[in-house]
């Protein structure tokens, strides 16, 4: 059972279920350990200016310099894992990336693989979010999640999430349905405390107050109680971009938070992306700067404006993960969280798929942080293994990869 199933149909002997084995000699429970419980994966298009992307230094001793495409992330060095030389298994160009960034040429991507491993029980085994990937369809160029070949059409209105996600949250019969089982169950639970010797009473009240703590986050107080709708009238006209990208990363961490989900993604825009960052002083649309070669000094500096931008829509993805805790634990959900920032190119002027800019956070994943790491031409369907298996699925490849995972992330 989820947490929400667990606070909304169950009973004393339910929430008391750990310490019912305290009444005998010996105690049967068991909590798994060192899983990863979430996935955040966010996508900015058009690959990059490598030269302009690269960190300064290698290894532990790096850093994003003044005027580069990471400056964004200064201050994050130690808790970043920064991918250098990293090939993609198969696709090539625009289309062959978008198709091939998340499933490493198969009919499935890695987050519905993991949600199909561990959303069972939420109310959604994932959520696909974005930012203006409908006005061209759907295509291999504007979908980057699968299931069975076909691809899943992401969520590019946040109102219209924020529905789907909260909209009953407030509904006076919604919260009368909910009113706390601790307290429908107290009775009971009083007379198991008495059953109970000192020590044991002890560990059913730490219990109970975590579960008092979990009711609290989804239910009774702070964002699950009372979330905001976003703001945004239009969620399709360009220059509303900022605010739609901003209110669909805040309601990926908040789904999150609120045990919603376990698996997000935030589509921001699709390869060969129209957009115009206006709001960074652009003219032009973002796929035409991402092709402009180092004569054209403006264009350049355009694309770089308009990438350091993506990389502020990262960092606010990794400190809102940061700043949200997670109510069974009281920890950051960056403990038990995966976190990638991912491209579908790597030299956007020469239409690779070659040393494709990766960034990976979190503490879910036995990342070993702190490092920009060179992999040599090591393939993405090997840092997708190393993730899968980070969620307790015993993969030894993905997609058409049959190399295994790439150890050397951990």
């Amino acid at each position: 059972m989820n947490r929400r199933q667990l606070l909304e149909f169950g009973s004393a002997s339910l929430l008391a279920a750990p310490f019912v084995d305290l009444l005998r000699p010996t105690s049967s429970f068991a909590q798994a350990r060192g899983k990863a419980k979430r996935l955040a994966i966010l996508f900015s298009p058009n690959g990059t200016i490598p030269h302009r992307w690269q960190p300064t230094g290698s290894g532990r001793n790096y850093s994003f310099g003044d005027g580069s495409i990471l400056e964004p992330l200064q201050g994050l060095e130690q808790d970043l894992l920064v991918l250098g030389g990293m090939d993609f298994n198969t696709g090539n160009n625009h289309e062959g990336g978008m198709r091939n960034m998340l499933t490493c040429g198969g009919d499935i991507s890695i987050d519905q693989v993991i949600a199909d491993h561990i959303g069972g029980a939420a109310r959604f085994g994932s959520l696909e979010l974005s930012a203006q990937t409908s006005a061209w369809g759907g295509s291999n160029q504007t979908r980057m999640c699968y299931r069975d070949g076909g691809f899943i059409t992401p969520d590019d209105d946040p109102i219209h999430a924020w529905t789907r996600l909260f909209g009953e949250v407030g509904d006076a019969a919604t919260q009368a349905r909910r009113q706390s089982v601790l307290d429908l169950a107290s009775d009971e639970l009083k007379a198991l405390h008495k059953r109970l010797g000192k020590a044991q009473q002890a560990q059913l009240d730490t219990h109970l107050e975590g579960l008092r703590t979990v009711e609290r986050s989804l239910f009774g107080g702070g964002d699950c109680e009372s979330p905001v709708a976003p703001g945004v009238d239009d969620p399709q006209n360009n220059d509303a971009f900022p605010a739609v990208a901003d209110a669909q990363i805040d309601l990926a961490v908040q789904a999150l938070a609120c045990g919603v989900t376990p698996v997000v993604t935030v589509q921001l825009s699709h390869t060969v992306s129209p957009v115009v960052c206006r709001w960074v002083n652009a003219t032009s649309g973002h796929h035409e700067l991402s092709h402009a070669d180092d004569g054209n000094t403006g264009s350049v500096q355009s694309f770089v404006d308009c990438e350091q931008w993506f990389a502020g829509q990262f960092r606010r993805l990794w400190e809102g993960l940061d700043a949200a805790v997670d109510p069974e634990t009281g920890r950051p959900l960056l403990d038990d969280t995966v976190v990638l920032w991912v491209k579908e190119l790597g030299d956007s002027r020469a239409h690779v798929c070659e040393s494709v800019p990766w960034v990976l956070a979190g503490r879910g994943a036995g990342f070993e942080l702190g490092r920009f790491l060179d992999v040599n031409g090591a393939t993405h369907d090997r840092v997708l293994t190393y993730v899968a298996q980070a969620f307790g699925l015993s993969l030894g490849s993905f997609g058409t990869g049959t190399q295994g995972p790439l150890e050397v992330l951990g």
